[in-house]
């Protein structure tokens, strides 16, 4: 398996691979939309290649919190057709982007997602240090609002609201 970076001819393999993903195309008209979004900028958007088919596909976007200069970035989503799903190729994806984002200067990563999953790559609930999403989260899904630390230490000097890229800014996209 190969991790690569994504480039304006791979949209098509993105888009499929998002869909395939979920089994629908919300994610996808997303992530379409957050390839074209300014604020979303810098982004790190990788694919997952097995020969030459595109199996799994992850997109960090940058963000800021509020009131803070510290470099921060949004992990949304992970994607990994069925077929390949279990077998390390979301980790992979994760892994590689994190030592992108590392290279990059970024200092927090965000991801709203799944509790049991993202700790194993460091997350931790943000919350916890005074992060908060930008829309409420409810209470019973307070774990799925986490973090990871980087580079510095960011985590634990700062706090306040994490804001998004605009195409991402709409209260849908933060429920559960």
């Amino acid at each position: 398996m190969n991790i690569r970076m994504t480039d304006g001819a791979d949209r098509e393999a993105v888009f499929r691979v998002e869909a395939e993903a979920f089994g629908y195309d919300k994610e996808a008209r997303l992530v379409d939309s957050l390839l074209d979004d300014p604020t979303a900028e810098p982004r790190v958007s990788l694919l997952a290649m097995d020969g030459d088919r595109a199996v799994g596909h992850i997109l960090f976007t940058a963000g800021r919190i509020e009131g803070s200069g510290v470099k921060v970035s949004l992990l949304a989503p992970l994607s990994v057709v069925p077929d390949s799903q279990g077998k390390g190729v979301g980790g992979k994806l994760v892994e590689a982007g994190l030592e992108h984002l590392a290279a990059m200067g970024v200092e927090l990563v965000f991801v709203l997602g799944h509790p049991t999953y993202y700790p194993r790559f460091g997350f931790v609930p943000a919350h916890t240090y005074g992060l908060k999403a930008p829309y409420s989260i409810p209470e019973k899904h307070a774990g799925a609002w986490m973090v990871r630390a980087l580079n510095g230490a960011a985590l634990g000097d700062v706090q306040g609201t994490f804001a998004c890229a605009d195409a991402l800014h709409r209260p849908e996209h933060w429920r559960e």
